[in-house]
């Protein structure tokens, strides 16, 4: 059993390994340890994920998929959210997440009583489902807000839009200078793939 652990942040001015000292207590309290990070900036309602493709293409049958909370994993509508959940099954990963004590099973290396076994994957099963429902519901509901919020400011005057990161600017600018790729590049900078190319373009106009 190999434990991989996922770590996000939406924005790139957030902190995407802020969880990662809990996941490692997390493990060591059930006798584990992080075989691999996965760690990027990036929103959970995109399912073309740099880091989290990564994973599911290095997981093996039996590897656990360790998170803080699912909305880490997932703030996708149910279409997305259903394709992903198929291919961490065919996968045959446990999701394990800090916040969800059903999940917690998933660490263990030998079966239990079968009967218990099969109950506690179903509870499990579901409550994932209900929390990723949640996760997208809560992302919904914020984006809503956000868009009246702003509208309110234009109608009176007070919406300016969001200021550019210069200092990310210009550290993107210079790591594709030096020759870095745009994986590479989003990395060093701690930024998402996609804010490199929005930058690269901004700068080739």
């Amino acid at each position: 059993m190999f434990v991989r652990a996922y770590l996000r942040a939406s924005t790139a001015e957030q902190d995407a390994s802020r969880a990662r000292n809990s996941l490692q207590q997390f493990a060591a309290g059930h006798g584990k340890a992080i075989a691999a990070q996965y760690i990027e900036n990036a929103s959970g309602a995109r399912a073309d994920r740099p880091e989290l493709l990564r994973l599911l293409a290095d997981a093996h049958r039996g590897d656990v998929l360790l998170l803080e909370s699912i909305d880490r994993l997932s703030r996708l509508p149910v279409a997305d959210w259903q394709a992903l959940k198929a291919a961490i099954d065919s996968k045959g990963l446990r999701i394990v997440a800090l916040d969800l004590p059903t999940s917690h099973q998933g660490m263990r290396e030998t079966a239990g009583d079968e009967f218990t076994d099969r109950m506690l994957a179903a509870i499990n099963g579901m409550m994932i489902e209900m929390m990723a429902a949640i996760a997208r519901k809560d992302y919904e509901q914020r984006r809503e807000r956000q868009a009246q919020g702003i509208q309110r400011a234009k109608a009176s005057g007070a919406y300016k839009g969001r200021p550019a990161d210069k200092g990310l600017h210009q550290r993107v600018g210079e790591l594709l200078g030096a020759g870095l790729g745009i994986r590479a590049t989003a990395r060093h900078a701690g930024c998402s793939t996609t804010t490199v190319l929005k930058i690269r373009d901004q700068i080739t106009e």
